[in-house]
């Protein structure tokens, strides 16, 4: 399957994306913003839901009308950052399942370890959307794609704020069949594995922990 990378251009979101990157910033603003965005995001990414309908009265008369086909959507928030923008996807579809996946980066070698997995039953039946701020060097979105297609996964989208080549080439090179969704694709990465420009880190930012 060819890979897909879909950039989110909307003003409104780069609008905000701008708000987010700058320095001074601060970390309630840094929130606020982000929920809103998140919400803006999460229209682009469920726009091919798949529909039925259904007979229901308007105070004019019956119509067929549309409505979401299958089981409830599925949003799986990479540990910490993720729940930033999990928070304002939950604000567009207040009845959405929700998962978590714990991972930390190993300082040295850069790699992912897993410390934290919880998700819905019937991920074969739901649409799964991952979210984490950052596609840096790809790791962590690669490690959460895999745990959840061995939890039966099936319909994956990766949604993210920023991502580097780096990250993009290495998701795609393990998951194909996954499409990115993300508002910029930026420079690449410094020796630190930092996105440039970027934003700085996602988590420290939303959480004042730097």
């Amino acid at each position: 399957m060819q890979s897909a990378t879909v950039l989110i251009d909307h003003p409104l979101v780069q609008h905000k994306l701008t708000v987010l990157r700058k320095q001074e910033t601060s970390t309630s603003k840094f929130r606020g913003v982000l929920r809103e965005i998140a919400l803006l995001l999460t229209y682009e990414v469920t726009r091919d839901l798949p529909l039925t309908t259904v007979r229901i009265q308007t105070p004019i008369k019956e119509m067929d009308a549309p409505k979401l086909d299958g089981k409830k959507l599925c949003f799986v928030s990479v540990l910490r950052a993720g729940n930033g923008l999990l928070e304002g996807m939950l604000d567009l579809v207040p009845s959405a399942r929700v998962g978590h996946v714990g991972l930390y980066r190993e300082p040295d070698t850069l790699e992912a370890k897993e410390y934290y997995f919880k998700v819905p039953s019937h991920l074969d039946q739901r649409r799964v959307i991952i979210v984490d701020p950052m596609l840096a060097t790809g790791h962590s979105a690669v490690s959460a794609v895999t745990r959840i297609k061995q939890a039966g996964a099936t319909d994956i989208r990766f949604l993210c704020l920023l991502a580097a080549p780096e990250g993009i080439r290495a998701f795609h090179q393990t998951h194909p069949d996954v499409t990115v969704y993300t508002a910029a694709v930026d420079q690449g990465l410094n020796e630190k594995a930092y996105i440039v420009p970027g934003l700085g880190d996602a988590g420290d930012r939303m959480f004042g922990t730097k």
